[in-house]
C-alpha cells in the first residue's frame, strides 16, 4: 500500500490547488500539522479542482456530467401517495459485513446478533414508510426504445442473524443504492428475540464522502494499478478504530473499515466497502 505523498499521481489531483502561501507539512512537521493537511487534502478537498469536489450536502453537477443524463433521469420511484417521484442515483455501494469482535451480552450468557444498515437521505422527496418500489428505464436508441426493470427499494437491509456468539463472522454482502443527495449509511446491531423486541447492540455511522470521492476523481479504477487514492481519519467525530484507507484493488475502489459501536458497553464491527458506479 503506498503511504499518503507517496503517490504522484494521486497527488497531482488532491493537490492540484495549494494556495499561495501555504506550505506542505515536513519531516520535522507536528503530528497535528500533518493531520491537518490530510484532512484538507483529502476530506474537505481544498486542494482539488473545484469541479471535482463532492459534498453529500447537495447535489453536485460534477457527478451528473460524470454519468449518462439518459440513465440518471429515467430512475423514478413509485409511492402509494405521490404518482411518481425522481430520484437520481450516482452509484451503488457493497458493504461486506465481515465481522464482530466482542459484542455486548443481551441474553443469558450471550447474544444473537444481526447487523442493520440504512443509507441516510437515501430517498429525500417520499416518506421512507411510503416507499413500494424502484423502477429503472434504461433507454438504448432513443426514448422509443426502453427495457423496463424493476428491483426493490431497499431503504434498510440486514444480515442473517447468528445464534449465541459474540464474536460473529458474516462475510455477507448487502447493496445500497446511492442517490445524488446522499447521507452517512447508519450502522446498527441487534439481538434477535423470538418473543419480545429486538434488543438494540450499538450503533454507528459510516461516512462514504471519502469512498466516493475518491472514485470520482480517478474514474475507471481498470486503468490504475494497486494503488492508495483516499483516507477517512480517525477523530473525536467519528467512531473508527484506526486510519480508514480508500484503495484500488485488482481494478475496484474498496475501502477496509473498522467500527466501535457506539451507545452500548462494546463491541467493534468490520467492514469492507466497494463503489459500483452507475455505468458497471
Amino acid at each position: 500500500m503506498i503511504e499518503v505523498g507517496g503517490n504522484s499521481s494521486a497527488n497531482a489531483i488532491y493537490e492540484a490547488y495549494i494556495p499561495e502561501g501555504y506550505s506542505k507539512p515536513g519531516p520535522d512537521s507536528t503530528h497535528d500539522e500533518r493531520s491537518r493537511f490530510i484532512r484538507s487534502k483529502y476530506e474537505l478537498q481544498e486542494f482539488l479542482k473545484s469541479s471535482l469536489r463532492i459534498t453529500s450536502r447537495k447535489s453536485s453537477a460534477s457527478i451528473q456530467s460524470s454519468f449518462s443524463t439518459k440513465i440518471l433521469d429515467s430512475f423514478r420511484i413509485k409511492s402509494s401517495k405521490e404518482p411518481e417521484t425522481v430520484v437520481e442515483y450516482i452509484g451503488l455501494l457493497k458493504v461486506k459485513v465481515v465481522k464482530g469482535i466482542n459484542l455486548a451480552i443481551r441474553d443469558m450468557l450471550t447474544s444473537d446478533p444481526y447487523v442493520v444498515l440504512t443509507l441516510g437521505k437515501q430517498i429525500t422527496s417520499v416518506p421512507v414508510l411510503q416507499v413500494d418500489e424502484v423502477v429503472i428505464t434504461i433507454g438504448l436508441d432513443g426514448d422509443s426504445d426502453f427495457i423496463p426493470l424493476s428491483i426493490k427499494a431497499l431503504v434498510t437491509i440486514q444480515t442473517a442473524v447468528i445464534k449465541s456468539n459474540l464474536n460473529p463472522v458474516w462475510n455477507e454482502e448487502l447493496m445500497l443504492s446511492v442517490p445524488q443527495n446522499f447521507g452517512p449509511v447508519k450502522l446498527q446491531v441487534y439481538d434477535y428475540d423470538t418473543f419480545s423486541a429486538d434488543d438494540i447492540m450499538g450503533e454507528a455511522e459510516i461516512d462514504i464522502q471519502p469512498l466516493i470521492t475518491s472514485a470520482m476523481v480517478y474514474g475507471d479504477p481498470e486503468m490504475f494499478s494497486n494503488m492508495q487514492i483516499g483516507k477517512w481519519l480517525k477523530s473525536q467525530d467519528n467512531a473508527l478504530i484506526e486510519d480508514s484507507i480508500v484503495n484500488i484493488i485488482d481494478g475496484k475502489v474498496k475501502q477496509q473499515v473498522s467500527i466501535k459501536l457506539q451507545n452500548v458497553e462494546c463491541g467493534e464491527i468490520y467492514l469492507q466497502l466497494e463503489w459500483l458506479p452507475l455505468d458497471q
